[in-house]
């Protein structure tokens, strides 16, 4: 029996060092510790190539551009990050002389941005960086020209092209000089009148003619700092064959440092103990004192030592992993909406009563996101903005509900479309001034989609009375050209050709691949299709550019994948991207929008609400759809968090313990007669 007491002993006394499901080491056991997941490896951590939502997550805490969002403020504010002031540009005209600030547009032929860098900030420790080697504004100046650099493939080498003075003539002479030289370009050989160090601490930057919207892009990845020992380390022979490269292994200035990157399992980031610290904002919108946002007020950031990310390929273990108190936020996904939100008695979103026991809290916000769906202009049946096509559009958006595909395919999470642009960029507008009146009348204090009727209308008066030719009789056929052919989008699809239905329209759907259908849009042979835009920055061109005629696909490889034309909306948002913030600039977008609404290129779709979970012991979480930084502001209670888990991952004994007292008691007998043969005297 000693050998099954040992047994029984050791795991009723497992009890008492902490849940046994506990998948961190015991080491990290009240530490100041974020824990959370990815779900997709992060392909480029490059900032001269990285351009997707999962690889910020890392960029924006080991890699600090001159500037960055003030992390409380609505709406948003741009503040100094290494910068010591956000520089505003100062205009030449043609022959070199200095222009007032409100000069006319024609007039200006450059736009020069001085930036100064904050002495004394240091690198993270690195092998090919001295110690405490220091930023300077040289290490911005050679980002940018790598920018241009041919083996990078930087996906906004194009448009940086089109503003940044000379970029795209280095871009040229790199793609030559790389075909004869192999190994690292030492693009500190290329002189480059774009962007030039005036000292240690200073650079210029010159941009073409007026562009008020690059001060947005100083506050990406795309601009922040890259030593040329960096690049020269990485570019040597054997590193990218060992997968040591800028794009798995980023150097930054930052608060964070990447220590582990196994993108199978687990991602950690931990405080670069060279980072010279920030205070944390005293200042924010109304309410954010009341929500305890502003209790660490001028402390010293970070707050937290480690970031620890791991893989979860299925959202159903990250969200148990969540309750279980593993990991310290969540989203929530289809699956688990009802389990965490149901609607209140006003309608609004509020957590279950599961939730609130646990005291996690709910953020929610609505995205800087515009999805929709789309028709090719080209296309004879759908484009063209002649009487006949314009109803037919008009009509297809009245009878697209919506507000139906919001409740069924996204839980409620997102608000209707009225235009292009979405809550809390400048231009938007809200109430009545801003429904889309083709699609909606304002009754009772609230938009009221029209009625099918009045689809059929306009269907009628297009050509197509009862869905078919008024000519020849021959029914109305269109095609809907997607990626999606999984059998998690047929119930979706089947949805959509049920809005065509309701008005005698008969809609088919081409799946394929990726691939394919990407062809299809720079070939211009879709029909219909579905798209979206997150903003880059918070201004209305960066999403009006998407309708603008020169911008389009077909022929110009731009993001206009409708390939609207319109010669009055075009004329009007080079007059608008131009224009300061105001009551001239606001009148403008107006009438831009008013085009769009009539003209109905896109079935204006909805902006998604992001619903956001935390635990308490989380603290100053403000949804920030601008901001890339957000983990030097968090802030965690380890002894609460420590606490939670304890009490959600009590183990239960009784089975086990019920088990193996049972297989002792069976194995009694054996026991007993062994010993006596043991005993028995030897015949």
């Amino acid at each position: 029996m000693r050998p099954v007491s040992i047994c029984l002993l050791a795991v009723l006394l497992s009890a008492c060092t902490g849940p046994v499901n506990d998948p961190y080491p015991a080491g990290e056991s009240g530490k100041t510790i974020l824990y959370s997941a990815f779900s997709e490896r992060p392909k480029h951590l490059d900032p001269a190539r990285s351009y997707a939502s999962n690889e910020i997550v890392f960029l924006g805490q080991i890699y600090e551009p001159p500037l960055q969002y003030h992390y409380l403020k609505r709406p948003y504010e741009l503040i100094p990050l290494t910068a010591s002031a956000v520089p505003k540009p100062v205009y030449f005209d043609a022959a070199g002389r200095s222009l007032p600030a409100a000069a006319p547009v024609a007039q200006i032929a450059e736009s020069v941005y001085e930036i100064h860098v904050r002495p004394g900030i240091r690198y993270q420790p690195h092998e090919a960086l001295s110690a405490g080697r220091e930023l300077i504004a040289e290490d911005y100046v050679y980002q940018i020209k790598r920018l241009a650099h041919p083996g990078l493939h930087s996906p906004i080498y194009g448009l940086m092209a089109d503003y940044i003075v000379g970029l795209r003539d280095l871009g040229g002479t790199l793609a030559k000089v790389a075909k004869h030289e192999k190994g690292w370009l030492d693009l500190r050989r290329y002189p480059f009148a774009g962007a030039e160090a005036v000292d240690r601490y200073t650079y210029r930057i010159r941009i073409k003619g007026k562009y008020p919207q690059f001060v947005y892009w100083l506050a990406m990845a795309f601009f922040a700092p890259v030593p040329w020992e960096v690049d020269a380390w990485y570019s040597r022979p054997g590193m990218a064959e060992s997968n040591r490269t800028l794009d798995v292994w980023p150097v930054g200035t930052g608060p964070y440092m990447m220590t582990v990157h196994e993108p199978n399992r687990q991602i950690r980031l931990v405080r670069n103990p060279n980072f010279r610290g920030e205070t944390y904002p005293d200042e924010g919108e109304p309410g954010d004192r009341a929500a305890g946002l502003l209790a660490d007020a001028g402390q010293t950031m970070p707050f937290i030592d480690q970031a620890v990310y791991s893989k979860e390929s299925e959202s159903i273990p990250y969200w148990n992993k969540f309750l279980q108190g593993w990991y310290d936020a969540s989203g929530i996904s289809s699956d688990n909406f009802d389990q965490a939100v149901r609607l209140g008695a006003a309608g609004e979103s509020e957590l279950t009563p599961e939730m609130v026991e646990k005291g996690i809290a709910l953020k929610t916000s609505v995205a800087a996101t515009s999805f929709y769906t789309g028709f090719n202009m080209l296309d004879p049946v759908v484009g063209g903005l002649d009487d006949r096509h314009r109803k037919l559009r008009q009509a297809l958006a009245i009878a697209l509900d919506i507000e139906e595909y919001i409740a069924i395919f996204a839980n409620g999470r997102g608000i209707p479309a009225q235009g292009p642009l979405p809550p809390g960029l400048f231009g938007y507008r809200d109430g009545q001034p801003g429904i889309n009146p083709v699609v909606y009348d304002w009754v009772g204090g609230k938009p009221r989609r029209k009625a099918i009727a009045e689809a059929k209308r306009l269907l009628a008066e297009a050509g197509w009375p009862g869905g078919r030719d008024a000519a020849t009789g021959k029914p109305l056929v269109l095609n809907f050209d997607t990626a999606a052919r999984g059998p998690d989008d047929k119930a979706r699809l089947d949805w959509l050709r049920k809005q065509f239905k309701k008005i005698d329209i008969e809609l088919v759907v081409r799946g394929t691949d990726y691939n394919r259908f990407q062809d299809k849009m720079r070939e211009g042979t879709e029909q219909i299709f579905e798209w979206g835009w997150n903003a880059d920055y918070p201004d209305p061109e960066n999403f009006l550019f998407l309708l603008y005629g020169p911008n389009r696909k077909v022929g110009a490889g731009g993001e206009n994948v409708a390939n609207y034309v319109n010669p009055e909306f075009d004329r009007l948002f080079v007059q608008m991207k131009d224009m300061d913030n105001g009551p001239e600039r606001q009148a403008v977008i107006d009438r831009m929008v008013a085009i769009l609404r009539q003209d109905s290129p896109w079935l204006f779709g909805f902006h998604p609400k992001d619903y956001a979970l935390h635990h308490a012991w989380l603290k100053n979480l403000k949804p920030n759809l601008m901001a890339n930084n957000e983990l030097k502001y968090r802030r965690v209670d380890p002894a609460d968090r420590e606490s939670a888990r304890a009490a959600w991952n009590r183990p239960h004994w009784f089975g086990p313990a019920l088990a193996l007292l049972t297989l002792a008691l069976a194995l009694v007998p054996a026991w007993r007669a062994y010993r006596r043969n043991q005993e028995a005297p030897a015949r």
